[in-house]
Formats: C-alpha cells, structure tokens, sequence
C-alpha cells in the first residue's frame, strides 16, 4: 500500500472533523474526529511507539507498540512498498498481560525493508506512528551495505533527477511537513549548525526556516516556564572519555521535585545517579550531566530530556565509523622539551578528543592540537615538558580510542641541575615521514573506492538511457494536467570521498565533484490515506531533489606565503643565549623582526639568521632590556612570542666544588659553612641538617646578606654529623648546595648477640657484630678479656685485628667462659661489650636441616637439595644421612651408607621403583653426631620429567588500590605431548622502570587468583603469570597493558544536594560550613574569600569526604563569597557560599509628614545609622487611619528616605509607622504624628429600585459519595461525604438503620457541607452499614455504604461480650481457676493428670447457690486496673497547682468574671469563654514573655526563639499565639483547628488540660489523646509528653520558690468500688501519686471499674 502525502487532506467520514493533536511521544500523529470528546473517553495515543530497526537478514524482527483509548482502539499494520498481507511472513500479535502489539517477520528478507506503520482508530479520533525497518544482507558490514544501497538507489535516478530540478516549482511549505526530529534539533542547536541541519533534511528555504524556528521558539519558551526559571550552556553530545559520551546544559527548576525524563528516538530511557550503569545523571549545582557509558553503535540517536512533559533540550547523536591505523606511541622526552603525539584515521574526522591522565584537552599555551589537510592525521604537542606532564594521554576518536605513556626524563646537563633550564627548541615522539606515507596510502585507497563508485554510477546512467530509448512512445491521454507531489522529502546520506572539510560535530562532511540526488523518506507524521480504486491513475514518477553547483571547486585558491611553525615564547637566564624560530612555507620570501613594535636589526648580540625557510632570531648574552614581545612579519603574515630573561639564583663552580667538601671536626668543637651566590632580590635563604631546616639558636647562628650566606654550628656533637644543605631561591627558580659535616668521637660498645662457631674440647670460636657507630673512624683492634666462670679475676688476651671475630684455643674440656670485648679507633676506646657463656667440649648436636627439595625425577633416579642448618651445634658440619619412605608405610629407610655421609648439600638417589612415589628426610652430622632428621619432602614419583604447562587464559584485573592489585586467571589448558597439566602459579612483577622482573610469591600458587601487595602508590608496573609444574615453568602470560597502582580514580563531586549558597549570620555568632564531597585520589582543598585565600581567623578542617569552614564570632567585614576548590589529578570541582553577617537594625530617625497634592501624603524620614554599612538594608512603611483602626503594609523594599502615600481619605485620621529591615529583621518602628484632614459633610441620597426576590433554594444532594471502607480492628476509621442543598441540610448518620449522632463513640461534624465521622478505635460492633441522610425543607438524600472490620485473635472475645448478659457472669477464685494453671507455670505431668484443667473444675457439679462469691474485703492488685497519665499536686499553695482539674480552675475564673459585672449572681457561657482566653494568655505571657512582646507589636520572632518552626502569630481577635503556616490559606475549616493555640509543656494549666481530655476520652491511649488535644493546642514537643508512662511523669516547676517531682505507683482497689460489667472491658494500670488518700483520688476522679 502507497501512504498519504503530508500535504493531501484527511478524508474523514460525513460530519466529522479533522483535529490535529500532538502527542506527547514524538513522532506520533494524532487526529481527533469530533469537536469534544465525553468524560471518561479518549482518543487513541500510543505510550511507547515502534523503534526503528536496522538488522541482519535471517534474523527475527519485530515492532512492539503500546495504545491507550476507550474505547479500545483497532491496531492495524501496513508498510509503503507491499502489504503485510501474508500470515507466514506477518504475523500480528497482541499480548494482553504486557498490553502490546507486535508485528513479528520471523527470517526476515531483504525485500522487508522498508518503511511501516501503525495504526490505532476508534470513533474519536485516530493516531498514526511510522517505523523504518532496514536489513543487512548476509556477507556484508552494516556500514557498507547501508552505504551501497544508497549510492544505487541514488545513481538510478540521477540524471532524470538532474532534469526535473530545475523545471520543479518552488512550493509552499505547510505546517507538519518536515520532519518533527528537524525542529527538535534546531531548537537546541547552536546558530553556526543551521546550515548543516537544513543541509541534512533538505530543507532550502531558509527565511521560512527561521521564521517558523522563531514562532516555535517562542510556543516552546512559554511552555518551559511552566517548570523551569532558567536554562543556558546547553553543550552537545559527545564522546568525553573512551566508551562515555555526555551532553550537559545549566538549568534552574520551579520545582525541585519536577520530574526529568530521558528519551531516545522516541522510547523512555530509565537513569539514575549511578556512573556505573548505562545511562546516568549527574547534578552539579545547576549543571545536570547525562552520561551514556559502554558505547555501541546503537546508541546513536535522538537524545531528549524532557521536565513533567515539556521538552527542555534535544541533541543528535552521532557515532563515526573510524578506527585507528596508526595509534599514539610511548613518548620519552627531556624536560623543557616538547612532547608530540600523531596518529592515522582510516576515514577523514575533522575533530577527534585528547585527553592528558584522564582529564579533556584543549588548544592552549600548554597543548597545541592540530590535523592534517586530509583530516587523517592527527597531532598533540605537549610543550615545554616539566616532570607534573608525565602520565597517559589517550586519543578518542568515535567508539575507537588508545593511549600511550610520556614519561619526562630530567635535564642531563648536570650545570642546569637544580636551575630553571631555557625552553628547548626540539620535539619528542611523532612518526613523521613514516606517518604521511601511511596517510597517503589510505587517502589514496579511498580515492580510489570514490573513482570506482561513480563509474558503477555513470555505467548504470548508460544503461537506464539505453532501456529508455527501446522503450515504445507512450500514447497521450488528453487529461487536464496533474500537478506531480513529491513522495517525500530528500534525506542526505554520507559518502566517501577525496577531499573533506570541517564539521561542527566532528565528523566529515564528504564533497564529490558532481551534485547527488537520493530518493526522500516518507514523512514520519504522514498518516495513512484510503486505499486507490481499481479507476484511479498510476501515480507519476516523484521528482527528486538535487543539489545546484559543484560540491568540489574548480579551481584550487593558493593561500599564499604562510606559517607551517610560528613563534613560542622563550624563558632564558640572564647572561645566556636565547633563540627564537619560526618557519615560512616558501623559501624564498625574506621577512622583518620587530620588538615590542619597534623593527630591529642585527646587532652584536642580536643575530638574524635565515636558513632556507627557517628564520632565527638569536639573542647573546641576554639582559633585562632583552624582555619583550618578539614579532616576525612575511608578506603579511606575522606571528608572536614573548621573551622572558629570568635572574634565578646562581652559584660559582669553584665555590660549589670547595663548598661541597666535607666539614670533619671533633665533638665539642665549631663549624662554620659559607657560600657566595648571585641573583635577583628579594632572595630567600634556608639551611638544612639532613633535611630538617635550621633555625637560630644558642648551637646555630646564620649571617645573610645580598651577595652571601654564612652557617655557624657551635659545639658540634656526633649527632651533628650529616647532610648540610643550602636552598636559595627568588622569583625565577631554586638551586641547592650541599655539603657534609662529620663529627668524630670514639665509637659505641661492640652489640651482641654472639654467634659461637665452634665450642668443643680443643677450641672456643666465635663472632659478633660491630659497634653501631664508629664515631667517624674505622675501627682499628678489638680489646678481649675472658673470664672462667667461677673466677673473680679477667685475664687480659690483647689486642686483635679489627675483624670482629675470635678463636680461643686455651680452654680446658667442660670450663665455661665470659669474654668481655672494646673496639679501638683513631678516637678513643669504647665501652665493654661482655658475651654470654660459652662451654668448652660438650656434646651439642646440629638442628634440622631443611625440608629436601627435589631437583629432578626420572624413572630411576631422583635428586634432591636442601640447606644446612642454622644450629651446628658449635661444631662444623662434617656429613649428612638421607632417608626414604614409600607413600602408605611407617618405615624410614637410610639412602646413603651407614659409614659414607653425604658431603655436599645435593645427592642422587638411584634405589627407586619406576611409578613408585617416595618422601625423603636429611639429618646433619657433626663431631657430637647426627642431629634430628628434616621434615620430609614432598612425595616425588620416579617417572620421567613433565613437559612444562602451557599459558594461562584469560588473565585480568579484578580490583586495584594505591597498595595491592588483584589479579585472576583460567588454568591452562592440557594437551598430550606438547604441555601437560598446571600444578601451580607464580606472579611475576616488574616495575616500568626496571628491566628485571621479580616474583611475587615463592611457593606455587595453587588457586588462579592472588593479590599482590606493598605496591607503590601511583607507580607503573609490568604484570605477568607463569604456570608451572614438574616440568618446569611454562612460558609467561603478560596483561595487555601495564597498571598502574591506584583505585578507579573518581573527579571531585559534591555528594550533598542541598548545600546552602546563601547564609545570613548574626554578629558576634558562629558561622559554619560543611561541605560533603568523594573524590579519589584525596584532593587537595582550597578556601577563598571573594577570589582570595581566607583570614587566620577562619578555621578550615578537613577530614575523609568532609571540609567545614568555622567563623568563630563573626564580623560584619566577613561578609562575603566563599569559594571551596576541591582538585585532584582527574579534575576540580568548586562551590560558593555567599555569607552576610549583620545585625537587627537599628530604627529610622524621626518621620515627618506633608502634603504636596490635594488627597497625597509624602512620608520622609531620616536614615537608619545602619544604611552605610548594610548595603540589603531598606525600609517598610505601615499606616492605621481612624476607620480600619489595623496597621497595614503600605510600601516595603524602599531604599530611599521617602514614601508619597496616596489615596488619603479627607475626615480620616492616619498615622505612619516606619521600620528598618535587613537579612536579619526588623527594626523598632518609628512613629509619625496623627495627620487629619477635615472633610465637609453632605447629604446624601439614594433611590434604589425595588429589588426582586430570587429563591435559591435547592434540594440536598451528594457531590461526593460515602466510599467503602475496611479496617483492622483497633485502628480509627474515618468516612467522609459531601453534601450540597439551600437551606443548609440537616445531617443524620445511621449504623445499621440506627442514629449516631448522639452516640459520644462517634466524632461526627459538617463544616461547610463536609461530612465527617471518625471511629477512634474500630472494634467488632463496629461492623456494618453505614448511611447519611441529609434533609432540608426541599427535599431529603441519601448515601450509604459499608464498613469491614479484620478481627484480631486476641480481641474475639468481643463476641463473647455481645452474646452473653453480664449477669451471666459469675466470681471465680484464682484456685478454682483453670486458665490459672497455665500462667502459674504447672508443669506437663500435672497438666496430663486428671484434675480441674482436663476436668474442669469441681464446683460446676454443685449447685450454683454454692458457688463462691465476691469477698467483700479482699482487694485486687494488678489484676484489675486502669491506666491514668497524671495527677497534680496541691503542694505548691500558687499558680495552676492549687487546682485539681481543668474544670475547677475554669469555674473559679468564670466566677470571678461574672462576680465583676454582676455580684452574686452565676458565671454565664460568655464568662467561660472569657475565662478560658485569659487563663490561655496568662500561660503565654509566662512562657514566652518575649516572644509575646514582638507578636504583639507586630513583629516576627526572632530566630532563636522556641517557636520559630511554628510561623507563630498573634490572634487580634483574643490575643493568643497560635501557629501560622501553610493551613492558613484552607477554607471552610474552623480557624481554631487550623491554627491551635500554643502551650508550654512545663506550665502547670497545660498540664490539668491534659488531665482533662483524657478523663474526657475514658483513658483510650496515649495515642488517640495527643491527637484530641492537637486539634486545639499545640503543645511544644508534645509527642514526648504523651509516650506511655512518661507522660508527665518528670520534674515540674510552677513558678513558685521549689521543685517537685511526680512518683506514681499502683492504686489498689475494693471490689466494693467497683460496678458490675462485661469481662474483659476494663484492663490497665491505675496511678496515683505518692502519699495522696486512694478514697479522694477516686472521687475526684469520678471513675469506677
């Protein structure tokens, strides 16, 4: 079927309308059939349209589309080219549980491809959405057989094209006739883009263009300012990092709580602030970041964010298919040395991204990016290389990317050590000719695929030329002439070709020499038209859209002479030679050089020279006069730099060299360093002792000077000695000296422990380590005496070489020696040293050897090698036995002869069984004997040698920190002959800067995963695997790239969302800031005020993740921005806090009135001594006059000294009030006098028309029905109904056909025909029907519904309650009990056994006249009881407490009222009133003395006060305090209710207030109480006051000189108190307090169980 053009009408049925809708889907059109739709329907609307689909051919395909409507919607398919007719390759589906309709081609061909829609009708309208399915054929690319397609259909009709272009006449554009996706996109887009996105949709007319983006402007700005108050920076998609591409713009919301949404093509995408998954959102401030990470080829797309429904900003998202020829290499360079990175596209991209360790780059004085003509090389020149350069840089170019290390090695020359060395001229890295070649070989390649395609075109234009001339002439029909409409709208397509030129997107716009003509898409809001008759005509050919003019130039413009390298700025040192060089593409063009705008000629220190096309411009022997900004000019073209000579600290070599001759001196005695230096002042000078800097005192003087700095280090100690360093340094560099000092003192005693070699009969030999310290000389002879234990006397050896090492032979067999040892130097002797004891010529067997490791196996010889052990036993080891054992037996068996011990440390064992498997144990032979045997070996098989394992697979990182990397990998695999199975792994590691590789772990690892620690922070290392086994290591498995030892570094982002960027503090307060942040690694954090680092009376502390900045007692001069700067190497976040310090205002000077025109009224006044110092301070004017008697706002925000008030009324008196406000608040009001002016009274008349009467009167009705209800049992239940009738109906509430509203069970009210019941706690009885009937002199109405209530087990004895008569009911004894045995705790055998719990109990048999009864004496302890919350003392003889109840104090005050203005006789409803307002404000004034004082003078509280959180005012009417807020704006509700009186809880009539609503509610809970009360007060923290026992049960003070505190125990009660009722309806605890008369508690009270 053929689909409707967008310009044809929509036939429509007779009497229907044609409505075009817009859907909130894009790319849905809607047309709705009838003028106004009935409540409840709906036109039809897709929810999730169809999504385009590009797929393989044979591949199952398939659209999915969701449809709103009622009534339901028909969902039909079509396509344009075909039918969808046949049921093998269309199957039409509809699944009702996800609510989808789906077209399904299951093998889907190639002949499917094409453009289909969606249609969804009912009798209201009609909505219609198109899909584009594209399949790829088997054997080819997607790109390339996308672009194939293209390039043939476009070649078909390319000359007949070409034909009708010209002759096509300019048509009108229409409203809906380009594609939606189009003004999305200009919308959003930057001006500069116009022409590539008109170019993209082939849209010519640009004046329609930009008046219809204009008036789409502007529908779409009164839309956004629904939502949003401010939208800006709006940047594109791009790819910033490899596999991330983000799109960012600054946006301020109405609503913080608007919703955003993220569309792509279409369909919803879900987001969170998770980076790890797809797609994220990141909110900065008023930045919000949309990142897309894992990029593929299908997240090229329409991007759209959208807020509650309106589009905010729409973006394009294009992937480039580029990859990489040549990709960016290691780059070693010296500092001041640039550094050049290239790489080679395979297609032509005008723009790719760079990024230096993580962070984007940008051209700058530090990074120059440049490309190639053909847009195939790319270049990134790092200059001037210092060591903070080195690191990775990557290269992004679409989904491709690859990075590669610049590591900066330090200057050679050691004369410029330690100086600022002159920027270097020469470059590092690039692959220069070797790069180009690559380069012309692809753009040749490519060239040569362009030829080849447009001679398939122009074959195929010679062949459609041949076909049409053998074609008949077609017979003319007259016919009136049809105007021919285009079938859609041409759509360019990308193509190679030869020459490229720049795009703003960064992707190539491809040129080819001859115009391109491609067939148009169907417009996706086109809807469906009917089908043609059998009569209708063919449709004509449709024309095509070309392009007029040559896409190539004919001819090539010369630029002319021009710069391939200009001018860098040069730092050189004074005195020596600085060169600057630029190079001309010609050489033949001669040029000029001027200085700071003046022309300059060779000179003897200034030489030009010209080399071909490189021009030099040396400077000799540079001085300060030599600074300036350096200009080369050649046939027009110039370019700059800047000369800087720098005066850096310098020294003299000679004077280095002596200086850096060590200083030896002894202890006690001076050292005097001293150094000449030359260089630019102001110089500062630093002296260091082994890295710690020296400052003057008693030991150390120093002497600076300009040209000199002198080191005095008086009685020097051995501690002294060290490295001694000098550091100059001014404003152009640093350099250090160094040197060392040397004290000499005699050496420290000899240390221990002493390691005895030999001990037997004949000799003593032994060794210990030397003194600690030499005292600066070698050691000379050791002094050894020996004493024999047991003696009291040493015998004096001697003097012996300095080798700390003795042999004693004068010993006699089984004597005990002492030996006491001084070291001797040039210096003095040292202190004793006395070893242990040592025996002669006992028996001391050597230690274990170690465990024997095998070296080889063979089938029938096994060797082994072990270490000899630490313990000789004083003796020298003279031979070893070795002994096997076969796996399984208990018997060792000795290897070697009994009188043959092995010699060495290795020895083959040849008594082997071939696939036997041995262990094998050593034992160390001395002149004592043989030692304890070693632990055994490892069982070894005598069989021949393994051959080595293979590889590992799959070697990878799995996690990574500053100090470990853990590494996991697969187990190699085995094949017979060639590598046999892996018995264990070793890790090898090889910093980058070493060659050697080191291993990790010294034993095999068993398992395929390790982690290896102790690494360097932020170093770089090579990481390898080796599998071994009895054969021998396997070859190494290396990662792909090196690691570096550091966590996934994380940009500084702050983590809290509501952080404050304004704060008023009040003088002489405390002002604080936390700011919450993450960042890996630990950043650095900066402070500012205003752009500048804070005071030294700002404490800034920072912790993990946190920073808070601490004025401790502000001031008005720390008024302010403060600026937080949190960095790392991945990048820098900032964020600013404007704080305002101020104070209350002082008030206005005097105000003064004046009347300059008749019915005006000029209000002047003096400033406010605040106005010069608080630039927010303005002022407000309020005016009273005699009529309205209230004070009103007539003017605020004034910042000016005068007011003119208008519309004075003359006979009324008015009166001024003027106040001074700032951040903080108001000002004490100035007042004005009483101004008056009189006005002459007239009569006046009036003759109204008789009115006539209007009768308004109505029958009830039910705006708003009873809904059903169902409630756990003990909840409250609250129904509601509205109702409306003239006169006011009356409202009867039935349960069961049985009023309530006399039932004090039920809460029922009717405010403003709002009907309401509430059940407090919801019992069984409760359950039922429920109806209301309201009725007035009209008519009568009714509402029913019903009420469910879920019983809880425990509370089911409420049937129990309402089946049986409380007479029924009968005393039972605890004895006599049987639920009593359970809770006492019987146990099980008494349980089984007969008695009265299986029985039951004994007096049932009796007569009932038998039965016990009641003790009349006895008393009930817990088993019966009530819960009451408080009970008030009469101790304190003042204040609330001399009363018992709310109702007593209420009483005396009525009376005293009534007693004022009629003696004797009783308090009326109107005295109660008055005395319940007089008692509320008495309590108030008490409480909050001050706060009373500013409400009553119309003032706000201030912001410490208690009641700030409540927006308290004051009630005019009786002069309460009650709570403001938002519920002041609700009507039709009583104002007591919305705006409760506020209570202390600590005052004692807040307290007998309590006490009387919960006599009031019976004790129903803490709960259903606080909530009773809130309706009409409001107690401050009164959640607390109401939780369980605690209620009130604390100290309380009434004003008076004491405090008491509150005790509450258990009131036991008679069973003669008590009345007669159902079981179970009365449980709980009854307080009293301490001391008080049960019998008076009760009757006060007025309770009884």
């Amino acid at each position: 079927m053929k689909f409707r053009k967008s310009k044809d009408e929509e036939p429509t049925a007779a009497g229907q309308v044609a409505i075009r809708k817009r859907s909130r889907v894009p790319g849905v059109m809607i047309t709705q059939f009838v003028e106004e739709i009935p409540a409840g329907k709906s036109h039809p609307d897709f929810t999730r349209k169809p999504i385009a689909l590009t797929i393989q051919e044979g591949k199952f395909a398939f659209f999915k589309a969701i449809v709103t409507g009622d009534p339901t919607p028909t969902i039909t398919w079509a396509r344009n080219n075909g039918d969808t007719s046949d049921p093998e390759r269309y199957i039409v589906l509809y699944d009702p549980i996800a609510e989808e309709h789906q077209l399904q081609m299951p093998n889907v061909g190639v002949d499917q491809a094409d453009t289909y829609k969606c249609f969804a009708i009912n009798e209201f309208g009609r909505a219609v959405v198109t899909v584009t399915l594209n399949v790829i054929e088997v054997g080819f690319k997607k790109s390339k057989a996308m672009q194939e397609s293209r390039l043939e259909k476009a070649a078909t009709d390319f000359k007949k094209t070409l034909r009708t272009r010209a002759e096509r006449p300019k048509e009108e554009r229409k409203d809906g006739e380009v594609d939606e996706k189009f003004w999305e996109l200009l919308l959003s887009a930057d001006k500069k883009d116009y022409e590539r996105i008109c170019t993209e949709y082939g849209v010519t007319d640009f004046r329609w263009m930009l008046k219809k983006l204009n008036e789409k402007k502007m529908e779409m700005e009164v839309q956004q300012s629904k939502y949003v108050e401010h939208l800006t920076s709006l940047r594109h998609i791009e790819i910033k990092m490899p596999g991330c591409a983000e799109f960012e713009f600054e946006m301020d919301l109405k609503d913080p709580n608007s919703r955003i949404f993220l569309f792509k093509d279409g369909v919803m995408v879900p987001f969170n602030t998770d980076t790890d998954e797809k797609h994220s959102l990141r909110q900065v401030g008023r930045k919000f970041i949309f990142s897309v990470h894992g990029l593929n080829p299908e997240d090229a797309g329409l991007y759209q964010v959208d807020v509650e429904g309106v589009n905010i900003f729409s973006t394009d998202f294009k992937i480039p298919i580029v990859d990489f020829l040549v990709k960016i290499r290691e780059v070693k360079a010296v500092e001041r040395q640039d550094a050049v990175f290239e790489c080679v596209l395979s297609a032509p991209l005008s723009k790719i991204s760079w990024l230096g360790k993580n962070v984007p780059l940008v051209p700058s004085e530090k990074y120059d990016i440049t490309v190639s003509e053909d847009m195939l090389i790319h270049r990134l020149v790092v200059k001037d290389c210092m060591q903070v350069d080195k690191g990775i840089y990557a290269a992004v170019a679409g989904m491709k990317s690859c990075n590669a290390w610049l590591i900066v090695d330090p200057d050679p020359d050691p004369n410029n050590r330690g100086k600022k060395a002159a920027r270097k001229t020469t470059q590092a890295g690039g692959g220069g000719a070797d790069l180009e070649k690559i380069a012309a070989e692809q753009q040749e390649k490519l060239q040569k695929e362009w030829e080849e395609r447009m001679d398939q075109r122009k074959q195929m234009e010679a062949e459609e030329a041949a076909a049409k001339e053998k074609e008949p002439p077609e017979e003319k029909v007259p016919a009136a002439p049809v105007q021919p409409k285009p079938k859609s709208k041409p759509k360019p397509k990308p193509k190679p070709k030869p020459e490229t030129k720049p795009d703003t997107d960064g992707v190539a716009d491809v040129q080819e020499p001859e115009p391109e003509v491609e067939e148009e898409n169907p417009e996706p809001e086109t809807e469906e038209a009917a089908p043609p008759t059998e009569e209708e005509t063919p449709i004509e050919e449709p024309k095509k859209r070309v392009r007029t003019g040559p896409l190539v130039p004919d001819t090539i413009i010369d630029p002319g002479v021009h710069f391939t390298s200009g001018l860098s700025d040069v730092y050189a040192i004074i005195g020596q030679s600085a060169e600057l060089v630029c190079k001309l593409s010609c050489e033949n063009c001669d040029g000029i050089w001027y200085k700071d705008g003046k022309e300059i000629t060779a000179k003897d220190d200034l030489k030009i020279i010209k080399d071909g096309a490189v021009h030099k411009l040396i400077v000799t022997n540079c001085t300060d006069d030599d600074n300036g900004k350096y200009r080369f000019e050649a046939d027009g073209r110039k370019t700059e730099a800047i000369l800087v000579v720098e005066d850096p600290p310098r020294l003299n070599p000679d004077d280095l060299a002596k200086f850096s001759e060590p200083v030896i001196i002894k202890v006690g005695q001076n050292a005097i360093f001293k150094l000449d230096f030359v260089g630019r002042e102001p110089m500062k000078v630093q002296w260091y002792n082994e890295g710690e800097e020296l400052l003057e005192d008693n030991h150390v003087k120093i002497e600076r000077s300009s040209s000199h700095s002198r080191l005095l280090l008086m009685k020097c100690q051995r501690k002294d000695s060290g490295e001694i360093k000098l550091k100059l340094k001014n404003d152009f560099g640093t350099i250090e000296a160094l040197s060392r000092l040397i004290v000499l003192d005699k050496p420290t005693n000899p240390m221990g422990p002493t390691e005895v070699i030999e001990a037997s009969a004949s000799c003593v030999e032994f060794k210990w380590r030397p003194p600690k310290d030499d005292g600066g000389c070698p050691i000379i002879n050791y002094n050894i005496e020996r004493n024999q234990i047991g003696r009291n006397t040493w015998m004096k050896i001697g003097k012996i070489p300095g080798v700390p090492h003795y042999k004693d032979t004068d010993v006699d067999h089984g004597r005990r020696y002492c030996y006491r040892i001084r070291a001797i130097t040039a210096e003095g002797t040292s202190d004793s040293f006395e070893t242990d004891d040592i025996q002669a010529g006992t028996k001391a067997y050597p230690g274990q050897p170690s465990s024997p490791k095998v070296v080889s196996a063979f089938k029938n010889c096994i060797t082994l090698a072990w270490s000899p052990p630490t313990n000789t036993g004083g003796t020298n080891i003279v031979g070893y036995n070795m002994e096997k054992r076969k796996r399984g037996s208990n018997l060792w068996g000795q290897v070697n002869p009994h009188d043959q011990p092995i010699k060495g440390k290795q020895y083959d064992v040849k008594d082997v069984v071939e696939g036997m498997e041995y262990e094998f144990r050593v034992s160390a032979i001395n002149f004592s004997g043989a030692g304890e045997p070693s632990p055994p070996s490892e069982f070894v098989i005598a069989r021949d040698p393994k051959k080595p394992p293979g590889k590992v697979i799959d070697l990878r990182v799995t996690d990574s920190t500053y100090t470990s990397l853990s590494l996991s990998w697969t187990k190699p695999k085995e094949e017979d002959g060639v590598q046999d199975e892996a018995k264990g792994y070793f890790v090898e590691l090889r910093p980058a800067e070493n060659t050697d590789w080191g291993r990790c772990n010294s034993n095999p690892l068993i398992s395929t995963s390790y982690t290896v620690l102790s690494l360097k922070s932020m170093a770089m290392y090579w990481v390898r695997v080796v599998a071994t086994n009895e054969g021998g290591d396997g070859e190494p498995q290396d990662l792909d790239n090196y690691i570096i030892a550091m966590p996934p570094p994380v940009r500084p982002n702050f983590t809290d969302r509501k952080m404050k960027s304004f704060m008023v503090v009040r003088a002489e307060n405390t002002a604080r800031i936390n700011i919450n942040f993450e960042a890996s690694p630990t950043p650095a954090i900066i402070w500012q005020k205003d752009g500048m680092p804070v005071s030294k009376r700002v404490t800034v502390s920072n912790a993990d993740w946190t920073s808070q900045l601490l004025i401790p007692s502000a001031e008005r001069s720390d008024t302010g921005i403060y600026t937080i700067i949190v960095k790392n190497i991945v990048g820098q976040e900032t964020f600013s806090v404007e704080i305002r310090v101020t104070d209350d205002p002082k008030p206005p000077g005097p105000v003064k009135l004046e009347e300059n025109v008749p019915g005006t009224l000029t209000v002047s006044w003096d400033p406010s001594p605040d106005e010069k110092r608080d630039d927010h301070l303005h002022y407000m004017v309020m005016n009273r006059d005699s009529i309205k008697r209230t004070w009103q706002t007539v003017a605020d925000r004034l910042f000016n000294n005068n007011f003119t008030a208008v519309n004075i009324m003359p006979g009324r008196e008015y009166n001024f009030r003027v106040y001074a406000k700032n951040d903080i608040g108001l000002s004490e009001p100035s007042e004005s006098q009483s101004w008056g002016v009189v006005k002459k009274k007239e009569k006046f008349s009036l003759n109204l028309a008789p009115s006539k009467p209007c009768n308004f009167e109505s029958a009830p009705i039910f705006t708003v029905p009873l809904k059903t209800h169902t409630s756990p049992e003990k909840y409250e239940c609250y129904m509601s109904c509205a109702v409306r009738g003239d006169p006011t109906p009356h409202v009867t509430w039935y349960r069961n056909n049985i009023s309530l509203n006399t039932n004090p069970n039920y809460y029922i009210s009717n405010t403003c025909g709002v009907c309401s019941m509430l059940i407090l706690r919801v019992g069984a009885k409760d359950n039922g029907d429920y109806k209301v009937v309201a009725e007035n002199s009209v008519g009568r109405a009714e509402c029913t519904t019903q009420l469910t209530i879920r019983v809880f087990v425990e509370n089911r004895i409420a049937e129990i309650q309402e089946l049986t008569n409380k007479w029924s009911w009968h005393y039972v004894s605890s004895a006599a009990n049987p639920a009593a045995d359970l809770t006492k705790g019987k146990p099980l055998p008494y349980l089984v056994a007969p008695n009265q719990w299986s029985q039951g109990p004994s007096f049932l048999l009796q007569d009932s006249k038998e039965w016990s009864v009641i003790p009349k004496t006895k008393t009930i302890g817990k088993s019966a009881f009530c819960r009451f919350n408080t009970l008030l003392s009469s101790a304190n003889p003042t204040g609330g407490w001399n009363y018992h109840t709310w109702q007593e104090l209420l009483d005396v005050t009525a009376r005293e009222f009534g007693a004022t203005l009629f003696p004797g006789t009783p308090p009326e409803a109107e005295d109660y009133c008055q005395a319940d307002v007089h008692i509320l404000k008495q309590v108030q004034q008490e409480s909050f003395p001050e706060d009373y004082k500013l409400l009553e003078n119309g003032k706000s509280v201030r912001s410490r006060s208690r009641l700030i959180t409540l927006a308290p005012e004051m009630d005019p009417s009786c002069g309460l305090i009650r709570i403001g807020g938002r519920f002041r704006r609700v009507v039709g509700i009583e104002d007591a209710v919305l705006h409760p009186v506020v209570l202390d809880p600590n005052q004692p009539v807040t307290h007998l207030i309590i006490h009387h609503y919960d006599q009031q509610l019976q004790h129903s809970g803490s709960e259903q109480l606080f909530v009773e009360i809130r309706r009409y007060y409001w107690i401050l923290r009164g959640r607390k006051r109401f939780d369980g026992s605690n209620t009130i049960a604390q100290n309380v003070n009434s004003g008076g000189p004491s405090r008491q505190s509150l005790r509450w125990q258990i009131c036991i009660c008679e069973h003669s108190d008590l009345q007669t009722c159902l079981p179970f309806l009365w449980s709980g605890l009854l307080w009293t307090h301490a001391g008080q008369n049960r019998k008076t508690y009760r009757e006060e009270l007025g309770y009884s169980l």
